[in-house]
């Protein structure tokens, strides 16, 4: 293309050509352009080949809420206080002060009256045994104690989110699954794919739209670099469980946040921690 023009303004002068230039800069410029190839002016930069992954953020939400905070049981205690304050009397308090014992004309009516008065005793013992002898089950199951991981009926007050092992290169690593995009696939497609061969078909969860929440990605060694693939793209998409157990045979825990800082792999970690929020 560069050849043309040139080729077309032969008839014109340097100066013509490139105005405001010195001669000698201008003659510098020409055999540069004559000399280089014209793809040396193309704006297009190489391109590097990325494989993209769909990964999947399972989450199973807290069963029990959480113990409250020093801050949250003072103002809850705040709000029960105003609430009793501005609240009408039950029908149960009604008959008790209307029943109070009064002066009585007859040894009959006194008798009477002792004995609503001590029916109302009565039921009021009966309910205050029945909340004394009730027995709050405790929040630490035998799987916090027996620190086992693989189960769902643990860490019942917190966010879990399940971790399968996974092999990348020669090394194995705790993961949320993952699998590499096929064609003709969208990236939720893989993603629900992905959960699937790792799980099995018996798992129910439910995914949070068609839009990833996050992105991680790292460079392949230099070996697998040089088979024509740069590095890999992890999008990953958000779930939650719903019902089932994992049925295949892999090796899997599900995990709360604290757990997952000492399991993840340090870059995963930090990009997960980015959009995901834990109780």
């Amino acid at each position: 293309m560069f050849k043309q023009i040139f080729q077309s303004f032969g008839s014109y002068s340097l100066n013509q050509i490139l105005p405001d230039t010195s001669k000698k800069a201008a003659t510098v410029y020409l055999t540069i352009i004559r000399h280089r190839d014209t793809r040396t002016f193309s704006t297009i930069t190489s391109t590097k080949k990325w494989d993209l992954y769909s990964a999947v953020c399972l989450e199973r939400h807290p069963v029990i809420i959480q113990s409250m905070q020093e801050i949250e049981l003072k103002f809850y205690n705040m709000l029960k206080k105003i609430e009793y304050e501005n609240s009408l009397k039950s029908d149960h308090e009604l008959i008790k002060e209307n029943e109070k014992p009064k002066k009585l004309s007859s040894k009959e009516d006194e008798t009477e009256t002792n004995t609503l008065i001590q029916t109302i005793q009565d039921f009021e013992d009966s309910y205050q045994e029945e909340l004394n002898n009730f027995k709050f089950a405790s929040t630490i199951t035998k799987f916090d104690e027996q620190d086992v991981t693989s189960t769902l009926k643990r860490k019942l007050d917190k966010n879990l989110l399940l971790l399968i092992q996974q092999r990348i290169g020669n090394s194995h690593y705790w993961i949320p699954p993952q699998g590499i995009r096929k064609e003709g696939e969208t990236m939720r497609q893989t993603a629900e794919r992905v959960l699937q061969d790792a799980c099995g078909t018996k798992i129910k969860v439910k995914f949070y739209g068609n839009a990833p929440i996050g992105f991680y990605k790292y460079k392949y060694p230099k070996k697998i670099c040089e088979q024509g693939s740069y590095g890999a793209k992890i999008f990953y998409f958000l779930a939650k469980y719903i019902d089932g157990d994992i049925t295949n045979d892999v090796k899997y825990q599900w995990l709360d946040n604290e757990e997952l800082e000492k399991v993840l792999p340090n870059g995963v970690q930090e990009s997960i921690s980015q959009f995901m929020l834990f109780n």
